[in-house]
């Protein structure tokens, strides 16, 4: 099992390279099941849930190669997918392949997909997914961890859906049947994250007819035949992992551009580091950021986009671990979202944590030691806390990092970071 090795102390100066979004990729390439023509994805980022729905598509059928010649460039193809279901085998490590169920019932009606896995972070429920799509005609029952769905007539019904809660991938299902279903659907209380807006677009340029998505209702209405994107799509920049490097120079310290990385969807982030002292700029290129300083300390409560991302709660902790002063987090969006902090108490930090709410109080300096990583988010905040501990910080099962960081250990070194990958 791969670790990663942190010898902490170097502040970070430099350029790096933001890639394309996990969040916004996973959703892309199921919305290829919804065509039978073959297309081409841009800025797809290599991670282990990429390939872990690379998988996924082809057991279905579908061809998928990485294009020669072109790094980040997926091309796929729907024509051939013979078998509309998503094995546990398959789809254990993994909560995004739930979103295959939409575009499966809106083009073949029919779908076998097993209950899915993925971070052990708190309940995410299907519920929301089943009660919309039974909305739209479809008829389903959960037996043996599967989800058994299957739509009389064969096409699914525009209608309207309101969740109970704002739920991103159950937004994004709901986008997809939609978009070959018969008459309009309205969603209520749809998610906002620009990884929604970024699979609506992309849909679009296939022929989708959507308005309103970016904003808490959204109208679809279906057309019979969708094709292969009339212009190039280019998967949206990673805010999660622009946010993280902005986190590490925060705490580390130095001066460093996010090449690529949108400043227009980390608001609430950027106004939360600026408020710790450090100094951000937009720029047409990405984002500029400075820290001369220790950070001070900031509160903060995660809730849904586009107040502060709860996958950012963890890395802005452990700035606040580093920080002057005394700061309150509350966690709205997880239950079981401060696993992390059992193990940035290993490494010297000083967190008291209280249902749902935890109080960091920062520390002139970490130290280091071997800690684990818990889940993806938790991972980016032990080895932000590594870089700046004194000696040596072993991170162990790093698996949960590769889930949605590509070559983070290679970017943090062209930063002057002295972190290695071991076995």
């Amino acid at each position: 099992m791969d670790k990663l090795k942190i010898r902490g102390g170097r502040r970070l100066n430099g350029t790096v390279v933001i890639s394309g979004a996990k969040n916004a990729a996973l959703p892309d390439l199921c919305a290829t099941l919804l065509t039978a023509e073959p297309m081409v994805l841009h800025n797809v980022p290599r991670l282990q849930d990429v390939s872990t729905m690379i998988k996924l598509l082809r057991n279905m059928g579908a061809a998928v190669d990485w294009v020669e010649g072109e790094s980040n460039a997926l091309r796929l193809d729907g024509g051939p997918v013979n078998n509309p279901e998503a094995p546990y085998e398959l789809v254990k490590t993994m909560r995004a392949s739930i979103l295959a169920l939409g575009p499966l019932l809106a083009r073949f009606g029919k779908a076998k997909v097993s209950l899915p896995g993925g971070c052990a972070i708190g309940s995410r429920p299907v519920d929301q997914h089943i009660k919309g799509l039974q909305a739209m005609g479809a008829e389903i029952r959960v037996e043996h961890g599967y989800i058994l769905a299957e739509v009389p007539g064969g096409r699914l019904k525009g209608a309207r859906i309101t969740t109970d809660m704002i739920t991103v991938t159950g937004t994004e299902n709901f986008l997809m049947a939609a978009a070959l279903a018969e008459g309009e659907t309205v969603l209520e209380n749809a998610a906002q994250e620009p990884e929604v807006v970024d699979l609506a677009e992309l849909l679009i340029s296939m022929g989708a007819q959507i308005e309103g998505h970016g904003t808490s209702r959204v109208t679809i209405r279906g057309v019979e035949k969708l094709h292969a994107p009339k212009t190039p799509h280019h998967i949206v920049p990673d805010r999660i992992e622009a946010g993280s490097f902005l986190c590490a120079v925060a705490a580390a310290g130095g001066e460093a551009l996010l090449q690529g990385a949108r400043a227009d969807h980390l608001d609430a982030v950027i106004d939360k580091l600026r408020e710790a002292g450090a100094q951000i700029e937009p720029r047409v290129d990405g984002i500029w950021i400075r820290m001369d300083a220790r950070p001070k300390a900031v509160g903060f409560r995660t809730s849904e986009y586009p107040a502060f991302p709860t996958d950012m709660q963890a890395q802005l902790m452990a700035v606040n671990c580093v920080a002057e002063g005394a700061a309150k987090i509350s966690e709205t969006i997880f239950e079981n979202r401060f696993m992390h902090v059992n193990e940035l108490v290993r490494l010297g930090a000083r967190i008291e944590v209280d249902g749902h709410t935890a109080v960091v109080t920062g520390v002139p300096q970490l130290s280091g030691a071997t800690v684990m990583a818990t889940d993806l988010r938790a991972s980016a905040s032990l080895v932000i806390a590594g870089l700046c501990a004194e000696g040596e910080t072993l991170v162990d099962r790093i698996y949960h990092l590769d889930r949605g960081y590509e070559q983070m250990e290679a970017k943090l070194r062209g930063l002057g970071a002295d972190i290695e990958r071991t076995k």
